[in-house]
């Protein structure tokens, strides 16, 4: 039997709490350390920031909430948490299944890879499985209130632009613990030692002239202060979506050209310029 783990011995629990609900200087932890956190407990980053930010809760109440929200958390995942603080190896059970996917067989192959490192995206073909992707679908069309077979009630939902806020439900949990979407993150980073991250869904349905894209058509994810470090995103589609159906949309082998490109803007806001015309879809089945 797993011990149980007191959120006050959580290290940075109390701190994370005070930076949010406006108690304590917003310096008191790292940023990669929130989101670490926040991951081990398994909260969405959104979701604990605004829960925080408008409640404002005393201690104890932030705790209640941590457990209703998403349960008492994982003792080896915060032992995970607590060694990478330390800076030190991960817990054996972690070694171990970190040990099994680097040994697992690639499922990225060379094409795959050569095409990675051209045009910087890449699809991860059966991802999850056909009925894994069917019950995150299934959760999704819940919570915005649509009908798959009825197009008129795919408008209706309103959340925050295409974006679900909705991180806790075993369904997700099967596409965040999927060892082909681990194996492909490793091959893309050198290393399966990668770190799970609690996010949430959204709700893309193809536009019409009655409700237009709501936008924005491309934005960055990313600090575009030099050097911009090597990242990873990825998005999983639950349904088969073709390319005028509301696909992920990017501007193709932008990362060779980057730099330059920043360069020659000047004193511009690059965040403002257009890039629109040289955007492709992509288009990919579900659980893709």
């Amino acid at each position: 039997m797993q011990p149980t783990i007191d959120l006050a011995d959580i290290r940075g629990f109390e701190d994370l709490w005070a930076q949010f609900s406006f108690r304590a200087p917003r310096e008191v932890l790292r940023d990669q350390t929130e989101r670490m956190l926040f991951d081990a407990l398994g909260l969405g980053l959104e979701q604990a920031i605004q829960y925080l930010g408008q409640e404002q809760p005393e201690l104890a109440a932030y705790k209640a909430w941590v457990l209703a929200t998403a349960g008492p958390p994982d003792p080896e995942i915060i032992a995970r948490y607590h060694a990478w603080l330390d800076r030190a190896p991960p817990p054996p059970g972690v070694r171990a299944r970190i040990d099994a996917i680097d040994a697992a067989a690639p499922v990225l192959d060379a094409d795959d890879l050569a095409h990675w490192e051209r045009e910087g995206w890449v699809v991860l073909r059966q991802a999850i499985s056909a009925g894994e992707a069917a019950a995150a679908e299934a959760l999704l069309w819940e919570i915005v209130g649509g009908d798959p077979a009825v197009p008129a009630s795919w408008y209706d939902y309103r959340g925050n632009g295409i974006m679900v806020q909705h991180f806790q439900h075993p369904a997700l949990e099967a596409a965040r613990r999927s060892p082909r979407i681990h194996k492909a993150f490793a091959q893309l980073w050198g290393t399966a030692d990668l770190w799970v991250t609690v996010d949430r869904m959204s709700f893309n349905p193809p536009e019409t002239v009655a409700r237009p894209f709501r936008g924005p058509r491309l934005h960055w994810d990313a600090s575009l202060a030099l050097p911009i470090p090597f990242a990873t995103q990825g998005i999983l589609y639950l349904t088969d979506t073709a390319a005028d159906q509301g696909a992920f949309t990017l501007v193709p082998g932008f990362h060779h050209r980057l730099e330059r490109w920043l360069a020659e803007v000047g004193d511009r806001d690059p965040r403002r310029i257009d890039l629109s015309g040289e955007a492709i879809p992509i288009p990919a089945g579900a659980g893709e």
